[in-house]
């Protein structure tokens, strides 16, 4: 206990004391008074002016400290470090170009506010699915009314460098396949130039889950996310904190994904999404309700978790 205060202090500076609460100033808002409080039986921490909180008080150290603080704090929870996992990711291979795509031909943005007529179908369906103007702007949604992807909604998605490399194409229209993918891999990191990996990630199965997921979520696009893949390199090289909230029938691929998580010490949150079929069924608010209830799975309650999962 009194070296995580002493990592702490190096950290955040002098302290004061209340009960079982220590009181520093907030390194997230910078207010000049101590209203940062850490909780160290709880593992919690909670600002009282920005309300920047967690349940992991190593998110505080991660974000604000130095290596030899993190170093320090992981010791005295018998973690090993991320960075001794960093070889894993600097075998010598092939170094890929990174992947673009051409949009549809026949795309039309739905996001310039300049709707015809003919958007009013697609629209329609968006609306259907709890999707907003806003939602639409925000992940420059689309669609195509003729051509080889006519009749879909076009959702691109864009590397750091600003350009398109995927995108989904889910019908609006009944019959046929849902989906049609373009011939691109999946192995990229969706929408990454929109995601801030300092902070929480919201993981979901499809683009539309990710919609309704709000802000920094990102689709594994039905992938089982391994090692090698780019979005877990990213996540593990910037020990981003993790919510998953797959869908309801992808129990197996969760589980995988979550004990992969823990190997390399990721701190990760369980969102229960058992009373929809799929996250992309649920109103914004249940979601955003239900994030706030999410579990924190590590290697102490990780086998009650999958146990009682199971049931």
């Amino acid at each position: 206990m009194e070296r995580r205060i002493e990592i702490l202090k190096d950290i955040l500076g002098h302290y004061g004391r209340s009960n079982d609460e220590y009181l520093f100033k907030c390194p997230h808002c910078n207010h000049h008074k101590r209203k940062f409080s850490i909780n160290l039986d709880k593992n919690v921490f909670k600002c009282w002016v920005c309300d920047y909180h967690g349940r992991s008080i190593r998110r505080v150290v991660r974000r604000f400290g130095n290596f030899k603080n993190r170093q320090a704090w992981d010791e005295t929870e018998d973690r090993v470090d991320i960075n001794q996992f960093y070889d894993l990711f600097s075998e010598e291979k092939e170094e890929e170009a990174e992947q673009f795509v051409d949009l549809p031909k026949e795309f039309i943005s739905l996001a310039n506010g300049n709707n015809s007529h003919a958007s009013r179908i697609p629209l329609r369906y968006l609306q259907g699915r709890g999707i907003t103007q806003r939602d639409i702007l925000q992940w420059k949604i689309g669609y195509c009314p003729t051509g080889k992807f006519g009749g879909r909604i076009i959702v691109p998605s864009f590397s750091m460098s600003g350009r398109a490399n995927y995108f989904i194409a889910r019908s609006y229209k009944k019959g046929g396949y849902r989906y049609m993918n373009p011939e691109a891999s999946r192995d990229i990191v969706f929408n990454q130039l929109y995601l801030d990996f300092d902070e929480d990630l919201t993981i979901v199965e499809g683009v539309f889950d990710a919609i309704i997921a709000g802000p920094n979520a990102v689709p594994i696009l039905g992938s089982t996310l391994n090692e090698d893949s780019a979005l877990f390199q990213e996540i593990v090289t910037n020990d981003t904190p993790v919510y998953i909230a797959l869908d309801r029938d992808a129990k197996k691929k969760e589980n995988r994904l979550i004990e992969k998580f823990l190997e390399y010490g990721i701190e990760i949150y369980k969102i229960d999404t058992t009373a929809y079929d799929d996250v992309g069924a649920m109103p914004k608010a249940n979601f955003l309700h239900l994030k706030k209830k999410a579990t924190l799975i590590n290697s102490d309650n990780y086998l009650l978790y999958r146990t009682l999962s199971s049931l």
